[in-house]
């Protein structure tokens, strides 16, 4: 008894951790791990087997496939087509993007493919007078339509996969998903550009960077007077800098400019300043300061602009080492070269205290960085650059024989040539050989915040499973569920899904999950089949918040979206999608 009350413990820490994010997700999934170890619960071996297991090792293969398509700019292509399509029409664009983004998904992990089309289609809407808020939603949900309809198209699809077949039950195929998953897609579609386009304000337009992040009242042209308090000091004990926690963007100083000035540059009297602080502020300690305002000037992106320096838009990645992280705590400014005007976090757009403000996956920086350094920024691997698209030297006379490796993938997988997870590994393997990647290539592309994530939970899954605890809540949900027979349960396990990935990690809801389904399906004496398909489908159908999921997560802060605009597009699709899923998927997957 008291090794289930210890698992239901750490099962109820996980799950309050998860929602409230105050950890990352791998470090939960890791001290949900060690607890598990420590109590004796779990073996070392029961404990350490989430990685080498199948599905870890799966979507570690997979992530390194889909890093070959995109470096030989197999996938690029296909995003440059879509800059040409909206030239013949918004609804000929919109749903070209959203068929080439939903197979493109199915085969290859959707995150990256929504990351090379971002600044793709932010490019297409600037072109065509289009407001890309109206474009985003459509593709992030696509991805995730498309993700569905095969095994490999989400790592969640792999996970329950991989915990049927520890439990002695058959591994899924790799269409098996796709008769439920092609009505999602098409009935999603249908339902989005019907109703749900039009649910979508146009939040942002076509304008510069600087309209974009309402920059006018927050920067200006000041001059040093004679006798000011701040003259001969470096620009980092200036008093100005100090009292107004303003930021020096330019220096005029005697016909010349100075360009982002370092820390350590000395400000002199008559030097003109370009500043982005509180306006009201600084006009009300102009004369303390010993400064001067100039007459106000419109600015434009060409302010910061020129031969040397580049304003940017970038996101910050949900794989990003600077999430829970501040400016100042990461000291960007040294590590990029680049400086922060503004940022747009979870629908808000702060322009003051930036330094101390805590970043967050999907968070928008508008930034001035010097040209030389923005191949750096870009390689980094924290953000996508969506203001412009990338341009980087494909490996385009491998294109070919990336895409025939990975279609070697699917088709020794479709046909049982042999275990997924064998022909993932090889594939990898063969990219490297035929350098359509590198290793070290491959592994920058493995995202290891979501390996550790499903070593980690997995452990959870076995201790739920031997303590017993597993068994107890299959146990109430039968009490108080099965009464109503066992369409009622997938129903269920499809909304209990549906609602814990609204707030947390679709994979660990699935982890979770997956053995009580297991343990209910026992309990009755039927094929788990169904109540495993109805919590794998649920928890990569995640439409209501931004945070459900990484591509929604990826577009909130570009599109300048706000929370509600995702409850009033998405609410409706998960309750169709349940609905849906509660008539098919018995019929599709019997119970015997």
């Amino acid at each position: 008894m008291y090794e289930m009350l210890i698992v239901l413990a750490v099962l109820v820490l996980a799950v309050t951790l998860f929602v409230t994010e105050k950890l990352r997700v791998d470090v939960v999934a890791l001290l949900v791990m060690g607890i598990l170890l420590l109590s004796g619960i779990i073996t070392p071996e029961q404990g350490l087997a989430g990685f080498s297991n199948a599905a870890t090792l799966t979507v570690g293969a997979m992530f390194v496939l889909s890093a070959g398509l995109f470096k030989t700019g197999a996938v690029s292509f296909l995003g440059e087509i879509t800059t040409r399509v909206f030239r013949s029409g918004f609804w000929f664009g919109i749903i070209t993007v959203m068929l080439i983004v939903g197979v493109l998904s199915a085969f290859i992990n959707n995150t990256p493919v929504v990351a090379i089309f971002l600044p793709i289609l932010l490019a297409a809407a600037r072109e065509n007078n289009i407001s890309a808020s109206k474009i985003l939603i459509p593709v992030s949900f696509a991805s995730m339509f498309g993700g569905v309809c095969t095994l490999i198209g989400t790592s969640t699809n792999i996970l329950v996969s991989s915990i049927a077949e520890a439990n002695g039950l058959r591994p899924f195929t790799m269409f098996e998903f796709t008769p439920l998953g092609l009505i999602f897609f098409a009935l999603g579609t249908a339902y989005l550009l019907i109703i749900g386009i039009r649910l979508i304000p146009e939040r942002r337009g076509g304008g510069d960077l600087m309209e974009d992040f309402a920059m006018s009242d927050y920067l200006a042209e000041i001059v040093i007077m004679e006798g000011s308090i701040s003259a001969g000091k470096m620009i980092k004990e200036a008093p100005l800098v100090k009292d107004l926690e303003l930021t020096i963007l330019k220096i005029e100083r005697e016909g010349r400019v100075i360009q982002v000035p370092s820390p350590s540059t000395k400000l002199r009297e008559n030097d003109v300043l370009l500043v982005r602080c509180d306006l009201d502020q600084i006009r009300s300690l102009q004369e303390r300061e010993g400064v001067q305002f100039k007459a106000q000037s419109k600015w434009g992106d060409e302010t910061l602009s020129n031969d040397d320096y580049r304003l940017l838009e970038a996101v910050v990645l949900p794989t990003s080492d600077l999430i829970g992280s501040t400016l100042q705590r990461s000291n960007f400014r040294d590590r990029f070269g680049a400086t922060v005007l503004a940022i747009r976090s979870k629908g808000r757009l702060l322009r003051e205290k930036l330094s101390d403000t805590e970043l967050s996956a999907g968070d928008v920086l508008l930034i001035e960085i010097e040209k030389t350094r923005i191949a750096n920024f870009r390689r980094s691997g924290e953000f996508i650059i969506t203001s412009e698209m990338e341009t980087t030297e494909f490996r385009r006379d491998k294109a070919l024989f990336a895409v025939g490796i990975v279609a070697a993938v699917v088709v020794g997988a479709t046909f049982d040539l042999a275990p997924i997870v064998v022909t993932a590994i090889l594939g990898a393997v063969g990219l490297v050989l035929v350098r359509c990647i590198s290793i070290e290539e491959a592994y920058e592309a493995i995202d290891w915040k979501i390996i550790f994530l499903l070593a980690g939970v997995l452990s959870l899954g076995v201790a739920l499973e031997r303590s017993g605890a597993a068994a107890l809540i299959s146990e109430n949900m039968l009490r108080y569920v099965g009464g109503w027979g066992p369409i009622a349960l997938v129903s269920a396990f499809y909304l209990l899904t549906t609602m814990l990935t609204e707030t947390m990690s679709n994979n660990a809801t699935a982890a979770l999950l997956a053995p009580i389904a297991i343990a209910t399906a026992q309990t009755l004496g039927g094929d788990p089949t169904p109540f495993l398909m109805a919590i794998t489908f649920a928890a990569s159908a995640s439409f209501m918040t931004p945070v459900g999921y990484q591509t929604n997560t990826m577009i909130y802060g570009p599109g300048q979206y706000k929370f509600i605009d995702f409850i009033k597009v998405g609410t409706p699709l998960n309750v169709m999608f349940w609905i849906i899923a509660t008539i098919f998927i018995p019929i599709i997957w019997p119970f015997k």
